[in-house]
């Protein structure tokens, strides 16, 4: 058996979860850019907005299982039926398309990482974010996961991911909301609720459940929320 926990002082957090295809409102992106946002990037600059101020410049972490798949996928129908591409749609199909635009509606130029890694994306995102945190706790760093299921046409994938987004805020300079202390543990099952994704079980454990549990081949990863500690 081996664990690796870490705990993360978090001053602000927001999230998106919803069920229907209406995307949240960003009218703080400059209209001309906002009417080529997807579905995708306006969920991830919503919650990213919440957490920051126009003064603050921070590092950003973006994480997505699938990132602008449905995108991508909209061009390669376009190519199949032998239309033209759009220059714009090809532009905003990478995966880290969301922290470029954050950067642009900012005018922010700090550095950006961004993260796929299958089932377990939010937990490594969460990982980076701790040791980027660890290394340099002077500057702010923000997490931002958001992700959508894939296009039916790709079948049936395995741990599926729920649609909606996250961000939370790493910031020394502000007292934090409250601790959120992360474990990932191989052969062994931790105790707690359990869930499908870790989007849901993270949300569950912000929302007040305290912890939260989620079950993958990598192994079980574990969530504590520690409100007001600092």
């Amino acid at each position: 058996m081996s664990e690796l926990s870490w705990s993360l002082p978090v001053a602000r957090w927001s999230s998106w979860c919803s069920t229907s295809d209406s995307p949240p409102e960003v009218a703080f992106v400059d209209p001309l850019m906002r009417r080529r946002l997807s579905p995708l990037s306006r969920m991830a600059l919503k919650v990213a907005m919440d957490c920051v101020d126009a003064q603050t410049k921070t590092r950003v972490v973006f994480a997505s299982r699938h990132g602008e798949l449905r995108r991508t996928t909209d061009i390669l129908r376009d190519i199949e039926t032998g239309k033209p591409v759009s220059p714009n749609a090809f532009s905003l199909s990478v995966l880290n398309a969301m922290s470029g635009l954050f950067g642009i509606t900012r005018q922010d130029r700090s550095a950006a990482t961004a993260i796929s890694a299958g089932a377990e994306t939010l937990g490594y995102a969460l990982l980076e974010a701790y040791a980027q945190h660890a290394d340099e706790p002077g500057t702010p760093i923000l997490i931002v996961y958001a992700d959508e299921p894939a296009d039916a046409r790709y079948g049936a994938i395995e741990h599926e991911v729920a649609r909606g987004a996250f961000a939370l805020l790493l910031d020394a300079n502000e007292a934090p909301q409250g601790r959120l202390a992360c474990s990932v543990t191989q052969g062994a099952s931790a105790q707690g609720p359990r869930f499908a994704t870790q989007s849901e079980a993270l949300h569950h454990c912000l929302s007040g459940g305290d912890c939260a549990v989620w079950q993958g081949s990598g192994g079980t990863w574990r969530w504590n929320w520690h409100a007001g500690t600092a």
